[in-house]
C-alpha cells in the first residue's frame, strides 16, 4: 500500500483555500489503495500531523518514510517551486509541476514573456517593479529597465493600454492583490494595493467577454490531453477572490457556450502553453474570448489549481470522464 502524504496550508494568503482543497482531496482518495498522511503547514511555516495537531519537529525525516507527496498548496511557498525543490533534494515523488513550471507559472511576469516567446495571444500589458513611494522602474519587452515617476507611468498607461486595465501583483494567486481601473487615480490606488503583495507589478488591458478554463493532464512522456473548455459566470465585476470562494451567485458552464472552434483553439492553447512552461502532472489554463471579435487571449496559467468541490479543475476533469478518485489516482501515477 502506498504512503501518500497530503500537505497543505502554508505560508501565503491562500492557506484557508488550500486547507479546503485538501478536504476534498483527503476525502476522494482511496483508502483501500493509500495510506494517507494529512500534513498541515501554519501560516508561521511550522509542520504539523493534522489528525493529531502535533508539531512534525524533523520535517525530512517524516517525509522520506513517505513513497507519494501531494502538495495540495496554493500561492508563494508551496505553488511557485520552492517545496518542490525540497521533494526533489529528498527524491520522492510528487504530484503536479516540477520545480522550473512551478516558478515560471506562479510569476506572471514571467509566464508573460514565455508565452509572447510561444506566440500565444494575449492582452497588451506593462511590468513594473517598486522602486519608492510614487517611483517605479518599468520593464520593457526587451527587458530594459527604466526608472519612472508616477506621473509619468500614468502617461505611459494612456499611450500604450486603453481603460479600463487589471492591476496584478506578478507572484499571487487566488485574484488576492488584483483591482480593476477604469481611470488614472484607480490605477494610482491600485498599484499601492498590488505594491503591498510582491515588488513585481504588471497593468493589464482588459478585455471585455467570456472568462473560460480548460484543464490539462499528462507529461512529455506519456502525452498531455485537455479537457473541454469551462466557462465563469462570476457575480462580481470580474472574478475576485470572494466571487470565486463567497459568492454562490458565482457559477460555472461546462462546456462553454462557444463554437467548436474556438474550443478546439483553446484546448490546443492550453497544451501549448502547458509544454511551454515545462508542465507536468496538471493545470488549469484560463483565457478571455473577446465580445466584440471572438479573439482569444490567454490570461494565465494555474500550476496548483483550487481542488474544492466547487473548483473548475475537478469538475472540469470529471466531465472529461475522470470522477475525483479517478484523477486522484492518476495524478498519483503520474506523479
Amino acid at each position: 500500500m502506498k504512503k501518500i502524504g497530503v500537505i497543505f496550508g502554508g505560508m501565503s494568503t491562500e492557506n484557508e483555500v488550500s486547507v479546503q482543497s485538501a478536504k476534498s482531496v483527503l476525502n476522494n482518495l482511496d483508502k483501500q489503495k493509500y495510506e494517507i498522511y494529512s500534513i498541515f503547514i501554519s501560516k508561521e511555516g511550522k509542520w504539523y500531523e493534522y489528525d493529531e495537531m502535533t508539531e512534525i519537529t524533523n520535517i525530512l525525516q517524516y517525509l522520506k518514510k513517505l513513497d507519494v507527496l501531494f502538495p495540495v498548496l496554493h500561492g508563494l511557498y508551496g505553488e511557485d517551486g520552492t517545496i518542490q525543490g525540497m521533494f526533489e533534494m529528498l527524491k520522492i515523488p510528487y504530484v503536479g509541476c516540477k520545480v522550473l513550471a512551478s516558478a515560471v507559472g506562479m510569476d506572471k511576469a514571467y509566464t508573460k514573456i514565455i508565452f509572447e516567446n510561444a506566440k500565444i495571444n494575449q492582452a497588451k500589458y506593462m511590468y513594473l517593479k517598486n522602486y519608492k513611494e510614487n517611483e517605479y522602474i518599468y520593464v520593457d519587452k526587451k527587458l530594459n529597465e527604466t526608472k519612472i515617476t508616477l506621473e509619468e507611468l500614468l502617461k505611459e498607461v494612456n499611450k500604450n493600454l486603453k481603460y479600463p486595465v487589471f492591476i496584478k501583483p506578478s507572484n499571487s494567486g487566488s485574484s488576492v492583490g488584483i483591482n480593476k481601473a477604469e481611470d488614472d487615480e484607480g490605477l494610482t490606488q491600485a498599484l499601492k494595493i498590488a505594491s503591498k503583495y510582491d515588488s513585481k507589478i504588471l497593468i493589464e488591458e482588459g478585455v471585455i467577454g467570456k472568462e473560460v478554463e480548460c484543464a490539462v493532464i499528462g507529461n512529455s512522456k506519456i502525452g498531455v490531453e485537455a479537457s473541454r473548455v469551462g466557462e465563469i459566470l462570476s457575480a462580481e465585476d470580474f472574478y475576485t477572490y470572494d466571487a470565486k470562494y463567497k459568492n454562490k451567485e458565482s457559477k460555472t458552464n461546462i462546456p462553454a457556450s462557444i463554437s467548436k472552434e474556438q474550443m478546439k483553439e483553446i484546448q490546443k492553447l492550453s497544451i501549448k502553453a502547458f509544454k511551454a512552461i515545462d508542465g507536468n502532472g496538471l493545470s488549469r489554463v484560463d483565457f478571455f474570448i473577446e465580445e466584440s471579435t471572438g479573439k482569444i487571449y490567454i490570461n494565465e496559467i494555474n500550476t496548483m489549481p483550487g481542488f474544492t468541490n466547487i473548483s473548475m479543475y475537478p469538475k472540469l476533469m470529471e466531465d472529461f470522464g475522470y470522477d475525483y478518485s479517478k484523477l486522484l489516482d492518476k495524478l498519483v501515477e503520474i506523479s
